[in-house]
């Protein structure tokens, strides 16, 4: 007995010393990482030359508010991950600020990198762009290759280069969708539907199998004035005719054989580039501007990125004014509470509005909107707390980016002026609610449900039974009830009669412009004009300042977001009552979507609008 307890007690002090070592590791591992978050977090400001070019390279999708939270961003930074998202105001920031600094003699652009971005994104940035060129500085790009999202800001270029072996892609836009009809019947799944509008396309990716009638044709207008815009934008950049555009892409069979297979011959023989170079060819060319790098033999350039550094230094110099205007950002989904950077947590942007009503440092806001929709109470829940702005003698405008369907519409309606880009998607103002049941697959291999409830809603909307009659009366009246709610809420903003709205919701997508024709936007512009608007109803006078209110977010609040983000996971992960699927492919992405609408329990209105 003596040996054993030996050996016990020997044991128990190595797992004690083990364990202390763990700790030890443990904090020396956790040292190390906030030591070179802190680092990363040090920005030295980037030395410029006298003479340079300014190189915009942006990356990944170009949005209105980077995703994740501040710790996850620092950790990329800290350990050299390439971003996937570029912030569009960072990049128009970047650019107007280049303008009136006279060390910037060129502007490159460099948009190998760039993957996503909405047309309103592209026409805001080729603004500014064109603005760099009218103030007498040179505009260069060159690539590899040109995708169409890239090809347009190249478009926006004094000259355009293309690599000897690249091409350039412009293939127009294409509305095409997954449908699950086909896949649920095989596994016997049961998708109850409720919905409140003709043109509510987004339960169609599950009780259909191709587009209805309905979809098909509402899309065929937006996709087609998306389209419209884009020739128009482009031509008008490179001094072509519209239709050339249209050429180049439906020509493009008998145009490539003429140049032999040759596809940037192809490109320079319709106008799309001015020459067709290497890098180092081209480099020379801005070298004659902006002068030469003897240690590279490149031209002297500043990334934009160490760049802005300088830009968000200077406007921290210039401090705030006494009268300021606030533009806070609704960018992604719209979910329930609070919720990260990337989506639109009801809570947590009511307490952005509601902090701004609150500071007499704001005289009015412009709450800029990319989203396409989501949640009906967490939309409730802003639009509420826009009210009470205006309510309170703070003007709201609604500045509409990219997207502002649905819950993005439903959440400016209540705002002092709508302002929406012409290429914005924008209405869907319709319900629906979808929740899956699944006694039939269970039933397969030989699971049943079997029991009582004390109330006829007792068990009504569990999973892995058929949904109960009382429940479908309930889900379908609050749909209706939500939906007549949106309709109200967009008749007395907008002065009009219910019955009038009602024809122009029933779930139909607009372009910005049709919008604005039929009445549910004030105006065409972006947030430059949003922001001029807010100061002007608020009466401010030219001395006003303008402040992007960010989110609040500590690193402890990340960390504790993160965590739990990682439990919920957790929990759907294990949960007995949760019905994993089998992979099909990228329609899983859908099958998830209707799990977590189910989960919600509430009706959600969701735009499925898209295009590639």
């Amino acid at each position: 007995m003596g040996l054993l307890r030996g050996i016990g007690a020997f044991l128990k002090g190595l797992l004690y010393a083990l364990d202390g070592l763990r700790k030890v590791l443990h904090f020396i591992l956790l040292l190390i990482l906030f030591g070179a978050l802190l680092a990363a977090s040090h920005t030295m400001l980037p030395i410029v030359p006298r003479s340079a070019a300014l190189e915009l390279a942006p990356l990944g999708r170009i949005v209105e508010e980077e995703s994740g939270d501040p710790l996850e961003r620092a950790l990329a930074d800290a350990f050299g991950e390439e971003e996937q998202e570029t912030r569009l105001r960072d990049l128009i920031d970047v650019v107007d600020h280049a303008r009136d600094d006279g060390r910037i003699r060129a502007l490159v652009l460099n948009l190998d990198g760039l993957d996503r971005a909405g047309l309103p994104a592209l026409q805001d940035l080729a603004r500014s762009i064109r603005w760099f060129r009218e103030s007498g500085k040179k505009v260069y790009a060159h690539g590899q290759m040109f995708t169409q999202r890239q090809y347009y800001l190249a478009a926006q270029a004094d000259e355009v280069y293309l690599d000897p072996f690249g091409f350039v892609l412009l293939d127009g836009y294409a509305y095409y969708r997954s449908y699950l009809r086909g896949a649920l019947d095989k596994l016997a799944v049961d998708v109850n539907v409720f919905k409140m509008g003709s043109h509510k396309s987004g339960p169609d990716t599950w009780t259909r199998s191709d587009m209805s009638r309905e979809d098909r044709e509402n899309a065929r207008i937006w996709v087609g004035a998306l389209w419209d815009s884009y020739k128009a934008d482009v031509a008008a950049a490179r001094g072509l005719e519209p239709g050339l555009i249209q050429a180049y892409s439906d020509e493009a069979v008998a145009g490539v054989r003429a140049t032999g297979g040759d596809l940037a011959q192809y490109a320079l023989a319709r106008g799309l580039v001015d020459g067709l170079k290497t890098r180092e060819e081209f480099e020379k060319i801005v070298a004659a501007v902006a002068g030469e790098d003897e240690d590279t033999g490149s031209y002297k350039a500043v990334d934009w990125h160490p760049y802005l550094s300088i830009v968000r230094s200077d406007e921290a110099l210039a401090g705030s004014e006494d009268q300021n205007v606030a533009v806070i950002v609704a960018s992604g989904e719209i979910l329930d509470g609070e919720q990260p950077p990337g989506l639109v947590g009801g809570d947590t942007l009511a307490a952005q509005l509601r902090d701004v009503r609150e500071n007499d440092d704001y005289s009015a806001v412009v709450l800029r909107i990319d989203s396409p929709g989501g949640s009906v109470m967490a939309s409730e829940v802003i639009r509420r707390e826009v009210a009470a702005l205006v309510a309170a003698g703070k003007p709201v405008v609604a500045s509409m980016a990219t997207v502002a369907a649905s819950g993005g519409y439903y959440i400016a309606m209540d705002a002092d002026r709508i302002i929406a880009a012409p290429t914005t998607i924008t209405g869907s103002i319709g319900v629906y609610a979808v929740i899956p049941t699944f006694q039939r697959t269970l039933a397969k291999i030989g699971i049943t449900s079997d029991g009582f409830g004390t109330t006829d809603l007792a068990g009504a909307t569990e999973l892995d039974r058929e949904l109960g009659h009382e429940a479908r009366q309930i889900m379908q009246a609050s749909v209706e009830h939500a939906y007549r709610s949106f309709v109200d809420g967009v008749a007395r903003a907008r002065g009009r009669r219910p019955e009038e709205i009602d024809s122009l919701a029933q779930g139909r997508v607009w372009t910005g412009a049709d919008a604005r024709a039929a009445g549910i936007v004030d105006e065409l512009g972006d947030v430059d004009e949003a922001i001029a608007a807010a100061a002007k109803l608020a009466g401010l006078e030219k001395g006003y300042g303008v402040i992007w209110v960010e989110r609040s977010t500590s690193w402890r609040d990340a960390i504790a977001m993160r965590l739990r983000v990682a439990a919920a996971w957790l929990v759907r992960s294990v949960a007995p009552r949760r019905l994993q699927l089998p992979g099909l492919g990228s329609a899983m992405s859908e099958v998830r979507g209707l799990l977590a609408l189910a989960a919600q329990g509430r009706p959600v209105y969701l735009c499925s609008c898209g295009v590639d």
